[in-house]
C-alpha cells in the first residue's frame, strides 16, 4: 500500500520517498558526511554529473524511468566517482522491480559514500524491502542520527516500516513518533501510529491520531475511512463508525474495505 518514505517526493509517492543498533561485536562509530550532492568537489566531471542526476531524479518522480536511467548513466560517466549517480541507478532499478541490478548500484553509492545521509536512506529501505531488515535498519538509524540530513523523519519513518516488517509494533512506533515530531505533516507515521495503537488496544490514542491525520489531510483514501471506522466501532461509538461506513459505500462500494465491512470482517 505505501512504498518507501523519502526517496523520489514519498517515493510514498512514488512511495512520496526512511533500528538497529551497533552490534555489540562492532562499536565502530558511523561516519557522518554531508550529502554528496552539497559537498565541493575538484572532479572535472563533477558539474556535468550533478546536472544529469538533478534531470534523472526529475524524470524517476515523473515515473519516465527509461530517461531516468539514461541519465544516471551519463552522470556515471562524466565522474564515476560521484555517489548519488549510483544512487540513482540503483532507485530506478528497484522502481521497476529489477532488485539485482539494483543492489550493485546502491552498494557502490554506499562504498563511495559511507556516511553520506540520502544514500543511508534509500540503501536502507532496499535492504528492508530485500528481507534485510537488520541491516537496512542500521543504515536507516545512521541517516536519521544524522546532523546534515536535512530530512531525518522520512529516515525515521522508514524505520518504522522497516520495523513493521519485522512484525515489532513496540520499535516500530518509537520510531513513526521520531518521525512525527521532526515533520507534523507526516501523513504515513501518523496513519501507522493509529493502526498500532488500534492493534495494541489502545482506542483512545489511536483515536487522536487517526483525528489528527483527518483533519491535516483533507482527501480521505480507503485506507484511512477503514481505518478510523474499525477504531470507532471498538470504542463503541457507533454514530461515528456508521458515518465512516456511508462513506465508505459512497466512495469505495467496490473495495475491499467496503466488502470487509459488509460481512463483519473487522480485524
Amino acid at each position: 500500500m505505501i512504498k518507501q518514505y523519502g526517496v523520489t517526493g514519498m517515493l510514498v509517492g512514488l512511495a512520496v520517498i526512511l533500528g538497529a543498533c551497533v552490534s555489540p561485536i562492532e562499536q565502530k562509530a558511523p561516519e557522518i558526511e554531508r550529502p554528496s550532492s552539497e559537498q565541493p568537489s575538484k572532479a572535472r566531471g563533477r558539474p556535468g554529473a550533478k546536472l544529469h542526476v538533478e534531470l534523472g531524479t526529475a524524470y524517476l518522480q515523473a515515473a519516465r524511468m527509461g530517461v531516468a536511467l539514461d541519465e544516471a548513466n551519463a552522470a556515471i560517466g562524466f565522474d564515476p566517482t560521484y555517489a548519488p549517480a549510483f544512487l540513482l541507478k540503483g532507485l530506478v532499478y528497484a522502481e521497476i522491480e529489477q532488485f539485482e541490478a539494483a543492489k550493485p548500484a546502491f552498494e557502490e553509492a554506499a562504498r563511495l559514500a559511507p556516511g553520506d545521509p540520502e544514500v543511508n536512506n534509500a540503501y536502507g529501505w532496499f535492504l528492508c524491502s530485500q528481507g534485510q531488515e537488520d541491516a537496512g535498519l542500521q543504515r536507516l538509524e545512521q541517516a536519521a542520527r544524522n546532523p546534515y540530513f536535512s530530512s531525518p523523519g522520512k529516515a525515521w519513518a522508514n524505520a518504522g516500516l522497516c520495523h513493521l516488517r519485522k512484525k515489532d509494533d513496540v520499535a516500530a512506533e518509537d520510531r513513526f513518533l521520531r518521525a512525527v515530531a521532526q515533520d507534523d505533516r507526516d501523513a504515513v507515521s501518523m496513519y501507522f501510529l493509529a493502526d498500532i495503537n488500534l492493534r495494541l488496544d489502545r482506542g483512545l490514542r489511536a483515536k487522536q491520531w487517526v483525528d489528527t491525520l483527518m483533519n491535516k489531510r483533507p482527501e480521505q483514501g480507503v485506507d484511512l475511512i477503514w481505518l478510523a471506522l474499525r477504531i470507532e466501532r471498538k470504542l463503541g461509538n457507533d454514530d461515528a463508525a456508521r458515518k465512516y461506513a456511508e462513506k465508505l459505500r459512497a466512495d469505495f462500494p467496490g473495495s475491499i474495505e467496503y466488502q470487509n465491512f459488509l460481512q463483519g470482517k473487522f480485524e
